[in-house]
């Protein structure tokens, strides 16, 4: 009796063993989060291809990446074992996803971005605390079980949405573009490391910076693809893509090869409890820390957009030439339209849609400003630019459609 209950005990102990070694998430290295930064673009702009290009619209585009994203959850939960390929594509469609949530909740529902942040922070610190009040524990590096791959997935997916929020919040709706946001993540990014480097717990340290590498990817994207005269390096959408697909690709097949990020029963041990510590208490003061700055710099931001808006109506009203317009001076807008129709008429669609590409950058460093001043006509505005972009850039433009969108936008725009 006494060896059947020894033998079974070895059968537990070989089970638990073999549980830690099918971990099904990498184990985080330098290369892990250059490869998730870079999945954040080419995310995007596979999303802006179905949205623009082939004219998807974002239902459509939420549809299709909804699809693909169940079915990389299909083969994920699938897997016995972490399998790079797998994983990484998994997080390409979650991340385009939890994007395309926020998006829509924008774009479709008017729900402001101020909201999506504070009911996606609510959300995510929920998940965190029904994850830890079922595992007893926030590890990173024992997502072995079913349970805790739900929670870990659902905590990515709201990462994700999250950071969409709060870096459009920041870079659109307080006007602070994409570059100054992300040097502003990564200032953030980087006091999360010197932090972690000073005891700060490694759970806590991972998720913040997961979230904050979101609007970096953005940021790096948006440096890479914007033409020079916007402050860019001119390599536009498609090259900036096909180097950070490149590079996914590159770091993929060097995991599969060298095995290099799998964690193994040693690493589950060596962190598991390390992971614990502090963890409660230390998140708490986090999350009181960041309130209180980032409340403190919105409204400090807010309050002087508000100053700018209300300087600019006060001219609207005294200005005869600009009464009419409820956003005020427009001919900017108004310009690069005319601009480009004329080249839609004559028949030079290639150069019309690199002529559209100035209306994009300016009326995206315009929002700040103009959206305050009335909404209901700055998204009547907003939908007839996005149709124009979709026509002018769809993979085969046709000639009348685009002149008969840019002729709709000229009439909202006067």
């Amino acid at each position: 009796m006494i060896a059947k209950i020894k033998l079974g005990t070895m059968d537990i102990g070989l089970k638990n063993a073999e549980k830690q070694l099918i971990n099904k998430v990498p184990q985080v290295t330098l290369f892990f989060w250059i490869i998730k930064v870079l999945c954040t673009t080419v995310g995007e702009t596979f999303a802006d291809f179905l949205n623009v290009n082939l004219n998807f619209g974002l239902t459509g585009t939420s549809v299709v990446i909804g699809v693909l994203l169940v079915i990389s959850l299909f083969f994920q939960f699938r897997a016995k074992k972490y399998i790079p390929a797998v994983y990484w594509i998994t997080v390409v469609f979650i991340s385009v996803f939890g994007t395309l949530v926020t998006d829509n909740l924008t774009d479709k529902m008017n729900v402001p971005l101020e909201t999506s942040t504070i009911v996606f922070s609510i959300l995510l610190l929920l998940t965190f605390a029904f994850w830890y009040a079922k595992e007893k524990t926030l590890s990173i590096h024992s997502i072995y079980t079913k349970t805790r791959e739900v929670f870990y997935w659902l905590t990515i997916l709201f990462t994700f949405a999250l950071g969409t929020a709060s870096g459009d919040l920041m870079a659109e709706s307080l006007g602070l573009g994409y570059l100054l946001t992300g040097g502003i993540v990564t200032i953030v990014i980087i006091s999360t490391v010197v932090a972690r480097q000073l005891k700060l717990n490694p759970v806590l340290s991972f998720w913040i910076i997961y979230i904050m590498t979101r609007p970096l990817g953005a940021s790096i994207g948006d440096l890479l693809s914007q033409p020079t005269k916007f402050g860019g390096l001119g390599l536009g959408a498609t090259i900036t893509s096909v180097l950070f697909l490149f590079g996914i690709l590159v770091i993929i097949l060097y995991f599969t090869f060298s095995k290099r990020d799998v964690i193994t029963n040693t690493i589950v041990e060596e962190n598991e409890s390390a992971e614990s510590k502090g963890l409660i208490w230390q998140t708490i003061i986090t999350v009181m820390v960041f309130i209180v700055v980032s409340v403190s710099a919105y409204f400090w931001r807010h309050n002087t957009l508000q100053n700018e808006i209300e300087q600019q109506v006060s001219t609207i009203a005294s200005d005869k030439n600009t009464a009419l317009s409820p956003l005020g001076d427009l001919s900017i807008f108004i310009k690069i339209t005319g601009d480009t129709r004329d080249l839609v008429v004559a028949n030079k669609l290639a150069e019309a849609a690199t002529r559209i590409s100035d209306i994009e950058h300016e009326w995206d460093n315009a929002q700040s400003r103009l959206k305050p001043m009335n909404g209901a006509r700055w998204a009547e505005i907003d939908d007839a630019i996005d149709k124009v972009l979709r026509h002018l850039r769809s993979v085969n433009p046709n000639q009348q459609e685009c002149k008969s969108s840019l002729d709709a936008l000229l009439l909202v725009l006067k």
